[in-house]
């Protein structure tokens, strides 16, 4: 092991006598490439030194190395670790060094792949996501929302490990599940449990089961879409929400950038990071979205502010990266996009920073259709900005036009007396 990292030398004596010394200088490249810094490659190392340490005393081979045995040594040792110093004892630092060793050893070969959890609940859901992506064309957050909705069922105790019999489903058991889960949980949520359940249903409808009973068993919710005001922050609030980014701090002109795509363009999270570099088109200043909610590519104008945050973040703050993603990691690995998770932290942080109380970055989307709103924008088009499927969606916020409600009120019956 020839590995230009100062270590001290019980770590590397860890390191050369276990089973996993040939993939060090693999290890280390890995984190070379994927541009970790020296500090933290050695950190990483050390963590791999301290897990190999504790394979060797647990007599684990290369082969049996996998998630399983990362989480034991997570679970099991970290917390009463007794090794001689210095070790990190961190979780967070383990758990991220053992995840790229995993990539690391497996991308040689030494183990093998990752497998997938095995069984006939299991193989039912991968027949019902199929299902769904193909009959159905739902997007993958909604498949994957749908799948964990339907394994609670299935794993409920009405089949166990036992073989999978969709019929032995009883409308009792149904009821049972979904007035177990009705806890704590808002009408909506509710709503999104029986949709899941009533899409599995007619799954398994199309595969020839009979299911009207428990189709019927499933109750309604009274839910009335209008009966609410969505929440819209105003104008006031957004301008103190942009103007927050006016000192500088760590990727704020990244923020930036994906806060005016969802406050010029009314954007989703999911839709801000899928934005990739071809999607842009300077010359003719429209942006083009591929695959939104509405698995249609629609194409919007890109207003001058928000092209000039985004070639700002373009030019001064994005690291070189191959990926042609728009929004791109700031710490290692570079050479990957975001997560949604990225854009509504760096909202929250915003909201933070101006006094605001909100906590939700889809009420941003509410205010673009509020503002066209209040500008006159036909309905149809505030629609098609905003890629409502159906003008009910976008009819709610009429109810927010309180200007023009009042020019249509009728006087209340009895309020002159």
């Amino acid at each position: 092991m020839e590995v230009g990292l100062r270590l001290q030398p019980h770590t590397r004596a860890w390191l050369k006598q276990s089973a996993l010394d040939a993939h060090v200088p693999g290890y280390c490249a890995y984190l070379e490439v994927h541009g970790y810094a020296a500090n933290t490659q050695r950190v990483y190392l050390c963590c791999v030194a301290h897990f190999a340490h504790w394979m060797r005393e647990e007599r684990l081979g290369l082969k049996r190395l996998d998630e399983d045995a990362v989480a034991r040594y997570l679970a099991g040792h970290l917390p009463r670790c007794d090794c001689p110093e210095p070790v990190r004892r961190l979780v967070h630092e383990n758990r991220a060094a053992l995840v790229h060793l995993l990539a690391t050893v497996r991308a040689s070969g030494a183990i093998a792949e990752r497998r997938k959890p095995h069984g006939h609940v299991e193989s039912e859901l991968d027949r019902f996501d199929a299902y769904m992506r193909q009959a159905r064309g739902l997007a993958s957050n909604t498949r994957e929302q749908r799948v964990a909705i339907v394994r609670r069922l299935l794993l409920s105790g009405e089949f166990g490990s036992i073989p999978l019999v969709p019929a032995r489903l009883s409308p009792a058991g149904v009821r049972r599940f979904i007035v177990k889960n009705m806890g704590g949980w808002s009408v909506s949520s509710i709503h999104v449990i029986a949709g899941a359940l009533r899409g599995y249903l007619r799954f398994r409808a199309s595969q020839g089961d009979r299911v009207e009973a428990l189709l019927a068993a499933i109750p309604g919710v009274a839910h009335w879409r209008l009966a609410t005001l969505p929440e819209v922050p105003s104008e006031a609030e957004i301008k103190r929400l942009l103007q927050s980014f006016d000192r500088p701090f760590p990727s704020s002109r990244r923020a930036y950038a994906m806060l005016r795509c969802l406050v010029d363009l009314g954007l989703r999270s999911s839709e801000v990071v899928g934005l990739h570099l071809d999607d842009i088109d300077w010359h003719a200043g429209t942006i083009r979205l591929a695959k939104p909610k509405s698995r249609r590519v629609d194409v919007l104008p890109l207003p001058c502010e928000t092209g000039r945050a985004i070639s700002s973040y373009l030019v001064s703050e994005r690291p070189q990266s191959a990926n042609r993603a728009v929004f791109v990691r700031h710490v290692a690995p570079y050479d990957q996009p975001i997560g949604t998770g990225v854009v509504q932290r760096a909202v929250r942080k915003a909201y933070r920073r101006c006094g605001l109380s909100h906590t939700s970055v889809h009420i941003l989307r509410h205010s673009v259709a509020s503002r066209l709103l209040r500008a006159g924008t036909p309905l149809k088009e505030i629609a098609d900005v905003l890629r409502h499927r159906s003008l009910d969606t976008s009819a709610i916020y009429t109810k927010v036009d309180t200007a023009r409600l009042t020019a249509v009120a009728l006087p209340w019956p009895g309020s002159a007396a």
